[in-house]
This record gives structure tokens, C-alpha cells and sequence, in this order.
């Protein structure tokens, strides 16, 4: 069972971080020990901190990363047209494109890994709330998934759809961020709720993606892989849903109870 475990990397070209499962066991073993004890006990007697500067850097260079990773992938899907969009097999280890799909995917591994300082930023503020289990599950995932499929999958390939949107929508979001930041009145406005509903839409869009692929007829695609993404867009979507109705359906339908129980 555990001989999975030590099979080689498919892609021989390994990157910090990529080497090994123990520089990853120990970076999220640190992030979860902190977010969820050394944080909370390092700040129990402090007040919050405001990082407000922090933040507006943190934001912006967030909305530029998100933004331009997505441009670059754009350039070789859309317009050199690298892959097929229905089957997005990964590149072969001689394939003149091969380098940049190595260096586009470990950026974005690096994205995902630089999103872990939402939680931090979060525990430094004390906004303990916002440390709920989609969160952690959902950063957690991110940063698990690309080592799995780098390792077992190789760079690029079908999780180049999922980056596409998720790119997109963290782009929008970061910028939410940025703006609410500087203009306070943003935050009471039903934008939060409009990404959570993106952030569904992308899991959909992704799950039809992956149907698509799995009924195309020549397609070398690991059934393995769809089957992971299959099964964790569906998790998210069903968290993500959760959430949302939480957040908006059933607090909106209590005001309303409220409302006419007054008159």
C-alpha cells in the first residue's frame, strides 16, 4: 500500500520545496501548529495588530502575481495553444515548452504557498472567526494537490484548468481586499458574498471540465487525476455552499422571521 509512496518523480527536474515529502510535512505541520496554538497563545495577552500597510502591500502584490500568472498561462493556452483545452495532457520531457510549463507551475505551487499568510495575517489580527474549517481545508488542499500531482502527474497537464480559474478568482478577490482596505464602506457592500459565489462557480466549471476530458475518446489523462479533482471540487463546492447559505440564505431569512414577527 505505502510503496506509492516511494515511487520516483515522474518529472525528473525537482524544485525547493518538491524534493521529498518532508520539507512539505513540515511547512504545513508549522502553519496548522501555529494557526491553531502558537498563534493564539503568542497573542493571547497582546492586542490585535492593525497591519494596515502590510496588508495593502500583501493585497496588491497578490492581485500582481494572481494577474500575471494568469496572463502567462493565457499566452500558452489560448495563444500558442500548448494544449488542448479537452485534454490537457502534460507536456513530454523533450517538448520545447516543457521549461516554461516546469516554471509556470512551480510559481503557481509558490502562489499557493505564499496564501498560507492569509491565515497568519488572520491570527496576528486576532479575527479568530474567520479561521473556520473551509478555510484551513481549502489552503491545506492547495498546497497539498500541487506536490501530489507534481510529483505523481508531472507539471502542468489537467490541474492547468483548476490554476486558470483560480487565478482569476483570486485576483478578483485580492483586490476586494486592496479596495476594501482603503475604502472601509466596500466592506458593507454584498461583494464578499459575489466571490463566494464565484469561488462555486469556478468548482462547477471545473467538475464539467473534467467530465468533458474523461469522455474524450484518445485522451492519456491518469483517471487517477480526474478522479482526485472530481472528488475535491465536489468537497469544496458542497463547503463553499455550505458556507454561503450560512452566511447569506439563513441569516437574510431570520431578519425576514424578525421583520414579521415586529409588525
Amino acid at each position: 500500500m505505502f510503496e506509492v509512496l516511494h515511487r520516483p518523480h515522474v518529472d525528473p527536474v525537482k524544485f525547493p520545496l518538491g524534493d521529498g515529502y518532508w520539507p512539505l510535512i513540515i511547512l504545513i505541520s508549522s502553519y496548522l501548529l501555529f494557526v491553531l496554538k502558537l498563534g493564539k497563545q503568542f497573542m493571547a495577552n497582546r492586542q490585535p495588530y492593525k497591519l494596515t500597510k502590510v496588508l495593502k502591500v500583501y493585497n496588491i502584490f497578490q492581485v500582481v502575481n494572481n494577474t500575471a500568472l494568469f496572463l502567462v498561462l493565457c499566452y500558452y493556452v489560448l495563444w500558442v495553444q500548448v494544449y488542448d483545452l479537452r485534454c490537457l495532457s502534460v507536456l513530454p520531457l523533450d517538448h520545447p515548452y516543457k521549461g516554461a510549463e516546469r516554471l509556470i507551475s512551480y510559481a503557481y505551487f509558490i502562489n499557493k504557498i505564499i496564501d498560507l499568510l492569509d491565515t497568519v495575517f488572520i491570527v496576528l489580527r486576532k479575527s479568530y472567526r474567520q479561521i473556520t474549517v473551509l478555510h484551513l481545508v481549502h489552503h491545506v488542499y492547495m498546497v497539498v494537490a500541487c506536490y501530489v500531482l507534481f510529483r505523481f502527474n508531472g507539471y502542468g497537464g489537467q490541474p492547468i484548468f483548476t490554476a486558470l480559474l483560480n487565478l482569476v478568482v483570486h485576483s478578483v478577490m485580492y483586490s476586494y481586499y486592496y479596495i476594501a482596505s482603503t475604502c472601509p464602506s466596500i466592506k458593507q457592500t454584498s461583494w464578499k458574498k459575489y466571490m463566494t459565489i464565484m469561488q462555486m462557480i469556478q468548482f462547477v466549471m471545473i467538475f464539467v471540465h473534467n467530465i468533458v476530458t474523461y469522455l474524450q475518446p484518445n485522451c492519456d489523462v491518469s483517471p487517477y487525476i480526474l478522479l482526485l479533482v472530481f472528488f475535491m471540487s465536489a468537497l469544496m463546492f458542497v463547503m463553499f455552499s455550505n458556507f454561503y447559505i450560512h452566511s447569506y440564505v439563513l441569516p437574510k431569512k431570520q431578519s425576514t422571521a424578525v421583520k414579521t414577527k415586529q409588525k
